[in-house]
């Protein structure tokens, strides 16, 4: 790619903020956002105000680059020519729809990059299959702007999230948002049943284990491993336990179960022939050496993979799942996934999707310090914290310095060329600048005086009485 001098400087400088806007540049072609919006939208229509412009604005604030959505449009006051009144009614009325098919669209514009990264991609959990893992989220609490939530002070959650992630890319490849908080997360399963491919390997937690999920990805040829939930399945043993032996976290044994699918309302699902709808499954225990959180001692899984795969295999893989958890943590602390201005729920899903987005840019460029690096250095001593942290502190400054028609050739870039651009790049980057912290072992909390007679001290004086009872 011919490059300015200015914009070498830049790529010297700080080259994980610049691949960062590079595949922005890729991933939110506005004349693309446009249209998607223009397909997708039910009830919302275009008028002065574009789909890009919104997104632009809120990736300003998800970056963190600024601190809210009006700090923004004051920024961006010279481009949208409108009131904050008009931004904030139009980002209240962005359906989950668009807000679905968005994440997606971006995702299939940064995906062929990443598999043009030689060892920028990590190895699928079960070779063979493409995994998938399927976690929800709910929404924190917002400020209570909406009228009804006045006269309570109880938190006003905005809605929730399944979110699906391609542990090998690192990116979401998928959300399903809900504007219902209180949904239950089984009745969103049909629309994440409509993205299972022959091939795919989906990892998902006991919230999501009934029989609409698991007859489900049988009927779409894919695969499974899904934690046990106790009440929502019917099933009876067919085989005694097998030991399989141990893991890092417990003892491993299996047997095999026979499965009746069952509808919540109608009961047991027959087949033409009027017989139940019934499958073989296998069924893994893991006892555990420590409890979990919640004091259980043993992890009960499903699976219909064939028994090649060893049940240990399964349940290392099952336990490693806490991954989409660190992309949890990454939306929540590295960027702004959870706007607290953004108090409706099309609104609040609207920022939450667009942080997705951002965080495939942060995932994409994890890719390429991998690629360079080693994805045991990258993955073990590099925090995405610092590096979003550096990229909401040298955003502004170098959007000023390059203006938007400068990263234009990121735009129409072939895949291989972003990617070669992407390794190069990755290849500046002083990776001492990103530490990731390794917490150690917790440590007793000392006990404490009650604080009611002494309602402060002196810390100076502490220190001293310290020192002098040490000698």
């Amino acid at each position: 790619m011919q490059l300015g001098s200015l914009f070498e400087q830049f790529l010297h400088a700080s080259p994980i903020p610049v691949m960062y806007r590079a595949l922005l540049e890729r991933a939110l072609d506005p004349h693309q956002l446009d249209q998607l919006f223009h397909d997708t939208a039910q009830t919302q229509r275009t008028r002065e105000l574009l789909f890009s412009a919104m997104v632009k604005l809120l990736f300003a604030v998800v970056s963190k680059v600024h601190p809210s959505v009006r700090s923004a449009y004051l920024d961006s006051l010279d481009e949208l020519m409108t009131s904050l009144t008009a931004v904030y009614a139009k980002l209240q009325g962005i359906e989950p729809e668009v807000c679905r098919g968005f994440v997606v669209s971006a995702h299939d514009r940064l995906e062929p990059i990443l598999s043009h990264l030689d060892g920028g991609t990590l190895p699928q959990p079960l070779p063979g299959y493409r995994a998938r893992i399927l976690d929800g989220n709910h929404l924190a609490g917002t400020e209570h702007r909406p009228a009804p939530t006045r006269t309570t002070r109880a938190a006003a959650l905005p809605g929730q999230a399944r979110v699906v992630l391609d542990p090998a890319t690192m990116l979401v490849c998928d959300v399903v948002p809900c504007e219902d908080a209180y949904a239950q997360e089984r009745s969103l399963i049909d629309a994440v049943l409509e993205r299972v491919a022959e091939g795919d390997f989906w990892i998902a937690d006991r919230n999501f284990c009934c029989s609409r999920f698991v007859f489900g990805m049988v009927a779409r040829r894919g695969r499974f491993l899904v934690r046990q939930h106790k009440a929502t399945l019917r099933w009876e043993e067919t085989s005694v336990w097998t030991d399989l032996g141990r893991i890092a976290t417990g003892v491993v044994s299996e047997q095999t179960i026979r499965l009746t699918d069952i509808d919540e309302r109608d009961g047991v699902v027959r087949d033409e022939q009027g017989h139940p709808q019934t499958m073989t499954l296998r069924r893994i225990r893991l006892v555990l050496d420590q409890p979990t959180e919640d004091g259980e001692t043993e992890i009960f899984l499903l699976s219909d993979v064939p028994a090649a795969a060893d049940g240990r295999l399964l349940a290392t893989i099952y336990r490693r799942r806490w991954t989409v958890e660190n992309v949890f943590q990454t939306l929540t602390e590295a960027l702004r996934c959870e706007v607290n201005t953004l108090a409706y729920p099309k609104a609040a899903l609207f920022g939450f999707c667009t942080a997705l987005v951002a965080y495939n840019a942060v995932a994409a460029v994890r890719a390429a310090l991998r690629a360079a690096h080693g994805a045991e250095l990258v993955e073990g001593e590099v925090s995405t914290y610092s590096m979003a942290g550096e990229v909401a502190r040298t955003y502004e400054g170098m959007m000023i310095a390059l203006p938007p028609r400068e990263w234009a050739i990121f735009g129409t870039a072939g895949a291989v060329e972003f990617a070669e651009f992407l390794q190069a790049a990755a290849e500046l980057a002083w990776l001492a600048k990103y530490p990731l912290s390794h917490r150690g072992p917790k440590k007793p909390r000392p006990k404490q005086t009650s604080g009611k007679r002494n309602h402060h001290v002196a810390t100076a004086r502490l220190l001293d009485q310290k020192n002098r009872h040490n000698h």
